[in-house]
């Protein structure tokens, strides 16, 4: 497997993956535990790769990164998800439970609507104009 994925720090990674399996339509690939959190896992979403797992504050110092609720809510970028019908997985990601930040609209380069997961991730939602 040659790609660039994003790893997400999260508080509750089985709820994260339940999230993201409702939201998204996510696949589990892999899973493992790890001092009863979760250790890693690897997610498909619409043929992309995504990985998590829990936050351990106690080996930031070699993990690397903090969930989102460590950060005062806050994030330092946005997974871009290419999809066939905006509309319809950002509704549906609504549904689960993230929050709106903007509502799906027609930009230049096609559908787009951006929202925020229940862990503090920011996700674009696009489905791109066709040529």
């Amino acid at each position: 497997m040659k790609t660039v994925a994003p790893y997400l720090c999260v508080r509750d990674g089985a709820a994260a993956i339940a999230f993201y399996k409702k939201a998204f339509a996510a696949e589990e690939v892999a899973r493992y535990e790890h001092e009863g959190k979760l250790g890693h896992a690897t997610l498909r979403i619409n043929d992309h790769m995504l990985m998590l797992a829990d936050e351990f504050p106690d080996l930031e110092a070699v993990v690397g990164n903090v969930a989102p609720e460590t950060l005062g809510g806050r994030t330092t970028f946005t997974i871009n998800l290419e999809v066939d019908d905006a509309d319809a997985w950002f509704d549906r990601a609504i549904a689960a439970g993230a929050t709106a930040i903007r509502p799906v609209t027609d930009e230049f380069f096609g559908r787009h609507g951006k929202l925020r997961d229940p862990f503090g991730h920011v996700w674009s939602v696009v489905t791109q104009k066709s040529e």
